[in-house]
């Protein structure tokens, strides 16, 4: 079902194989400051790329996306970038503290045939926002590169691919990098053309679930649909072009090292919050308890249905609810979703308390601009005072994501947060 292929990278051309100064994390978590920061550090950071100097308007002249392109062409002519010789395979290995231990994540780099969601064989699993589809369009229209990769994940419980992991990352690492978490990254090229004939081959019977970077493939996914009514219209038909395809690091999903974490919200209601009255339109299908001994570590259970910690501007310490047992989920959430979306920890909260509480949904855009959405929980609990509720929310279940992508759906946006995140800069790809 998957198509996937060897591809020879662009890489940083420079001495040694660290290339940390260089590297990102992903263009959608940095902000002004830290994009200073790095350029400060390096001006040939991989953010001169994602995020470009310039307007975000693409009709005006000298907006972020000429100057992407024009980096992009000027790196390759001078050399900072330059080619391997030959397709690889690329291994990436991701060091990360775990409490005393260290645990890694293992993703094969490789260039996948992009196919439509209804095709079944990539599967979105969140859904994407409009505005970030518009401006990263934009940018592989200009550019014709992958300057990062889309997170994928593929199911192996037998593990067959571990081998060729092994096989594929051997030898010192072409690259390696540490971010500012400490999460170590190396990478290694391997050139084999009977190993990517293998791996192809074990890929081709799997399907392949989004984690992270869904605006980056649906926007590959329009370019090359634009590239293909070009070719068309010119009277010719190239075989599997480059811009058939997409950079995606694939990672076994039966990994016991791959983290999912939680994406904790943020809110603001329409008009002045009342605690008592927030708590009151919770009670039809919640119950409200304080947390035993009024500390939140370890409030949720892993098991059993949804549940949150709250907590509201005035209240000195966040609450637990969590769904009434005789709540019906299927009968009172009134959508055509399937029993897994309804039972959703993320979309229980979207539908019962963030639209009818505080009038918040993405269908109507213009209230999410009173929500945001936070990794750390403590930090999420801080912002209450300054913004009026803060929702705790546990992880994703990978059979979750499962169940939802393969029925066809996609969760509410930001439902899942893969740990750690990939850095942007490790190698780029030309589409052209």
């Amino acid at each position: 079902m998957a198509r996937v292929r060897p591809f020879a990278a662009y890489r940083y051309s420079r001495p040694g194989q660290d290339i940390s100064d260089v590297t990102a994390p992903p263009y959608d978590v940095i902000s002004t400051d830290e994009r200073a920061a790095l350029l400060a550090r390096d001006v040939h950071n991989v953010v001169a790329l994602e995020l470009p100097d310039g307007t975000l308007d693409a009709e005006v002249p000298g907006n972020r996306y000429e100057t992407g392109a024009a980096t992009w062409n000027t790196w390759r002519e001078q050399g900072v970038v330059v080619p391997d010789s030959a397709p690889c395979v690329y291994v990436l290995e991701q060091l990360m503290p775990r409490g005393t231990e260290t645990v890694r994540r293992r993703a094969f780099i490789l260039e996948v045939g992009l196919e439509p969601f209804s095709a079944g064989v990539v599967l979105p699993h969140e859904r994407t926002l409009p505005k970030a589809l518009g401006d990263r369009y934009q940018l592989i229209h200009a550019t014709a590169a992958n300057f990062s990769q889309v997170l994928g994940l593929f199911d192996d419980a037998t593990g067959e691919s571990d081998s060729l992991f092994d096989a594929a990352a051997t030898g010192e690492p072409i690259a390696t990098a540490t971010d500012s978490d400490g999460v170590a990254s190396r990478l290694w090229a391997c050139k084999d053309p009977a190993l990517a004939s293998t791996l192809a081959a074990v890929m081709a019977d799997k399907q392949i679930f989004i984690a992270d970077g869904h605006h980056r493939y649906t926007t590959a996914l329009a370019y090359r649909d634009e590239r293909r009514e070009d070719a068309a219209r010119a009277g010719h038909t190239p075989s599997d072009p480059a811009y058939d395809f997409v950079m995606m690091a694939l990672v076994n999903m039966e990994d016991p090292d791959l983290s999912v974490m939680p994406t904790h919200r943020v809110a603001d209601a329409e008009t002045p919050l009342d605690s008592a009255a927030f708590y009151r339109a919770l009670e039809p299908y919640f119950v409200v308890e304080e947390i035993p001994g009024g500390h939140p570590s370890g409030a949720l259970p892993d098991e059993g249905g949804p549940c949150y910690l709250v907590k509201v501007r005035g209240d000195e310490r966040p609450r637990r609810i969590s769904i009434r047992p005789d709540i019906d989920l299927d009968e009172v959430i009134g959508l055509d979703r399937s029993v897994a979306w309804k039972h959703l920890d993320v979309a229980v909260l979207q539908e019962l308390i963030l639209d009818p509480v505080l009038g918040i949904h993405p269908d109507r855009p213009e209230t999410l601009d009173r929500l945001s959405f936070v990794k750390n929980p403590h930090d999420a609990l801080e912002a209450v005072g300054e913004h009026d509720v803060a929702f705790i929310l546990r992880p994703t279940r990978m059979d979750q994501l499962r169940a939802v992508a393969n029925a066809g759906e996609t969760m509410p946006q930001k439902s899942t947060y893969f740990y750690p995140k990939l850095l942007s800069g490790l190698v780029f790809r030309s589409a052209e």
